[in-house]
C-alpha cells in the first residue's frame, strides 16, 4: 500500500464525518436509529422466541411437580448456562471479525471465518460434555438435594443435543447479524415457538409422555432454526460473503482459538454471575420455595434480557461495522443512540414489575408460597431490568471494538472480588438470605457498567478506527504464517 496507512484512515474518517454533521441532529438520529434498529428488532424478536422455549418448558415441567422444576431451574440456570456461556462468549470472537470485515468491504473471508469458529465451538463442546454427564454427582457436591440432583441429571443428559445446537446456532446469527441479514433469523424463531408450544403440549398433557415429552419438544424447538440457517447461510443467499466450504477453515486456527478464549471469558464471567446466586441459593433454609422463587425471577429477567441483548447486538455489529468503514465519529454516535434507547425503555420495565409484584409467578407455578416469595425479591428484580438496560449495551460496544479481552478483567474484579463476596456476607453473615445474596450481585453489576461508562467515554475512537481497519487487512492476508504472527502481537 502505498502512502502512510494511519493517514488514509484517519482521512477517510474525516470524509465521513464531514457527511455526517451536515445533517441536523434529529435526522442524524432517526437514520442511526433505523440502522440500529434493523439489527436490533430481529435480534430481540429471536431471542425472546430462543428464551421462550426454555420458558414454555420449564411451564409445562412446572406443572408435573415441584421438584422437577426446581431440577429443571438447576440445569438450565447453571449448566446450560455454563455451556451457552462459554460457547455464547466464544462466538461472539465472529462478531468482531465480520462485523469489521463488512464495514471494511473485505467480504472473501467472512464464511472461512464462520467454518473456523463452528470448529473451534464443535471442539469446545467436546471438552464440556463430562459436566451433563456427571450433572448428578457435581450438584450433590455442591450440596444440593439428592433427590432433585437425580433428576436434574436426568434432564441434563437430555440436554446434549441442546449443547451442540449452540454451535451452529451463535456463529450463524452472528454471521448474518454482522451483514443485517437477520430477518430469516427472527422468521425462523417464530415459526419454532409455534411448534415447541403445540408439541409440549401435545407431549405431555395430550399424551403424558410427561419430563421426557417436554424435552424431546425442547430439543426439536433448538434445532429447528438451526437447519433454516444452515441451508440460508450455505444455498445461495449470503453470496458475497459464504464462497462455500473450504480448507483454509482448517488452517491459521490458533489466532482465532486466542480472540475465541478472550471472548469467551469476556461473555461466560457474565453470564455466570446469575449461576452463583442460584447455587448459593440452593445451600439455604428452605431452598426449595427460595429456588423456585428465584428461578421464577430469573425468568422474568430473562425476558427483559432478551431486550438488552438485541441492542447488544445492535451495539456490536454497528460499532464493528462503522469502525471497519472507517468511520469514529458514526461509531460513537451509534453508542449514545444505542444506550440511550435502551435506557428509556429499561426504565419504563423497571416502572412496570416494580408495582406488578408476584402477580407474575401464577404463570410458572400454583403455590402461593412461591409466589410470596416472588413478590419479596420483585424490588430487587426491578433494579436488575434497570441494570441490565445498560450493562449488555456497554458490553457490545466492546464486542464491537475487540475489547474482549479488558472486559474479561473488569468483570472478573467487579463481579468475583466485588459482586460475589458481598452478596455472600449480606446473605450468610448478616442472614438477608437470598435478598442478601441478589443486593451484592447488583452491586457488582452497578460497578462493572460505571467501569465501562469510562473506558467507553475515555476511549480514542480514532485511534480503534486504525486498530480495527489493521486488524482487517492483517486477517484477510492469504498466508497463514503471516496472520499467526501479526495475531500475537494484538
Amino acid at each position: 500500500m502505498e502512502g502512510n496507512p494511519k493517514e488514509k484512515l484517519l482521512s477517510r474518517s474525516n470524509d465521513v464525518k464531514s457527511e455526517a454533521e451536515e445533517l441536523p441532529l434529529y435526522k442524524r438520529v432517526w437514520e442511526e436509529s433505523k440502522l440500529m434498529w434493523i439489527v436490533a428488532a430481529p435480534g430481540m424478536f429471536t431471542r425472546f422466541s430462543t428464551f421462550g422455549v426454555s420458558v414454555i418448558s420449564q411451564a409445562f415441567i412446572g406443572h408435573i411437580g415441584s421438584k422437577e422444576l426446581a431440577a429443571y431451574a438447576l440445569v438450565f440456570t447453571v449448566f446450560i448456562r455454563f455451556g451457552n456461556g462459554i460457547l455464547l462468549g466464544m462466538a461472539s470472537a465472529l462478531s468482531t471479525l465480520c462485523g469489521q470485515a463488512y464495514g471494511a468491504k473485505e467480504y472473501s473471508m467472512m464464511g472461512v471465518y464462520l467454518q473456523r469458529s463452528w470448529i473451534v465451538l464443535f471442539i469446545t463442546s467436546l471438552v464440556l460434555l463430562p459436566v451433563f454427564l456427571f450433572t448428578t454427582p457435581i450438584l450433590m457436591f455442591l450440596g444440593q438435594d439428592e433427590s432433585v440432583a437425580q433428576v436434574a441429571g436426568t434432564i441434563s443428559l437430555w440436554s446434549i443435543p441442546i449443547l451442540f445446537s449452540f454451535i451452529i446456532s451463535f456463529t450463524c446469527q452472528t454471521y448474518l447479524q454482522s451483514q443485517s441479514k437477520n430477518i430469516v433469523i427472527a422468521f425462523l424463531a417464530a415459526f419454532t415457538i409455534v411448534i415447541h408450544i403445540f408439541l409440549s403440549w401435545f407431549l405431555t398433557v395430550e399424551n403424558t409422555f410427561g419430563l421426557a415429552g417436554a424435552m424431546i419438544s425442547t430439543i426439536l424447538a433448538f434445532w429447528i432454526p438451526n437447519i433454516g440457517q444452515f441451508i440460508f447461510v450455505t444455498c445461495g443467499w449470503c453470496g458475497e460473503t459464504w464462497q462455500g466450504f473450504s480448507f483454509l477453515a482448517f488452517k491459521d486456527l490458533w489466532p482465532v482459538v486466542k480472540l475465541s478464549l478472550s471472548s469467551g471469558a469476556m461473555l461466560c464471567l457474565e453470564l455466570w454471575y446469575n449461576t452463583f446466586l442460584v447455587l448459593l441459593t440452593g445451600n439455604m433454609e428452605n431452598a426449595e420455595i427460595e429456588l423456585d422463587a428465584l428461578s421464577i425471577c430469573l425468568n422474568i429477567n430473562g425476558w427483559e434480557m432478551m431486550i438488552a441483548l438485541g441492542f447488544m447486538a445492535a451495539a456490536s455489529v454497528r460499532v464493528a461495522n462503522e469502525l471497519g468503514r472507517g468511520s469514529a465519529k458514526a461509531a460513537k454516535f451509534s453508542i449514545y443512540v444505542t444506550v440511550l434507547t435502551s435506557l428509556v425503555i429499561g426504565f419504563v420495565l423497571f416502572l412496570f414489575f416494580l408495582f406488578y409484584r408476584e402477580r407474575l409467578a401464577y404463570i410458572f407455578t400454583t403455590n402461593k408460597d412461591v409466589a410470596a416469595a416472588v413478590g419479596d425479591l420483585s424490588p430487587l428484580l426491578s433494579f436488575s431490568i434497570l441494570l441490565n438496560s445498560v450493562q449488555p449495551v456497554l458490553s457490545g460496544v466492546a464486542i464491537g471494538a475487540g475489547w474482549q479481552s479488558i472486559v474479561a478483567y473488569v468483570n472478573i474484579g467487579c463481579y468475583y472480588i466485588i459482586g460475589v463476596p458481598v452478596g455472600i456476607v449480606l446473605g450468610k453473615v448478616l442472614h438477608l438470605q437470598v435478598k442478601g445474596i441478589w443486593i451484592g450481585m447488583l452491586f457488582g453489576t452497578f460497578v462493572q457498567s460505571v467501569v465501562l461508562t469510562v473506558i467507553t467515554y475515555k476511549t480514542d475512537w480514532d485511534k480503534q478506527v486504525i486498530v480495527a481497519r489493521n486488524r482487517v487487512s492483517r486477517w484477510s492476508r492469504v498466508d497463514p504464517e503471516e496472520r499467526s504472527k501479526d495475531a500475537s502481537d494484538d
